[in-house]
């Protein structure tokens, strides 16, 4: 089984990427970001609290992200690994994934990066957000807020999956196709 993280900034282009990785590797695409969304939609406990922190620019706590995960690694069948998307964030959840896949006999395959500089992650947000609707992308405070937890708390795990020697970092900018055949070109090594 693999286990790929993608992982980048907000607006970096991990969604639109990961459907065609999906397709390629037979992947099971596991956003938590959509995982999140969906609990919100449907009205959850877990919805109502995650919607709280979202919408102020927070992260959600480890043990429930983590649950998700592994409730997903758990029920999903017939697939040859996962990707996961947004997942983990911080060092902390980094370890905790080590664990998890440990308690299995697996490991994290490889790291997939994507990076743009921060004054396209504003641009690409706002623009998400007038396509989308997305309303945790609409206000300025809140995705600067977002931006600058990328930095304190998920830019650590660029030197944590070097250390590892499973990071790989792909250049974000440019049109979909050349990002995407450059993410193919880093997972095929």
């Amino acid at each position: 089984m693999k286990y790929y993280v993608l992982f980048g900034p907000p607006g970096a282009g991990k969604g639109t990427q990961a459907g065609a990785m999906v397709e390629r590797y037979k992947l099971c695409h596991i956003s938590t970001g959509e995982l999140l969304r969906s609990e919100i939609a449907a009205g959850t406990e877990l919805g109502a609290k995650a919607k709280a922190l979202i919408d102020a620019g927070n992260l959600v706590p480890d043990e429930v992200v983590e649950g998700m995960i592994e409730a997903k690694f758990n029920s999903v069948k017939n697939v040859e690994g996962f990707l996961l998307d947004g997942f983990p964030r911080t060092l902390a959840q980094a370890d905790a994934l080590k664990d998890m896949l440990s308690r299995r006999g697996e490991s994290v395959t490889a790291c997939i990066s994507l990076m743009i500089p921060d004054a396209l992650v504003h641009e690409r947000i706002a623009n998400r957000a007038k396509l989308e609707g997305r309303a945790d992308d609409a206000r300025d405070e809140v995705v600067s807020n977002r931006v600058k937890t990328y930095h304190e708390k998920t830019e650590p795990l660029i030197a944590y999956y070097k250390a590892a020697g499973l990071y790989r970092e792909i250049d974000g900018v440019g049109t979909i196709e050349e990002v995407r055949n450059r993410i193919f070109e880093a997972m095929e090594k």
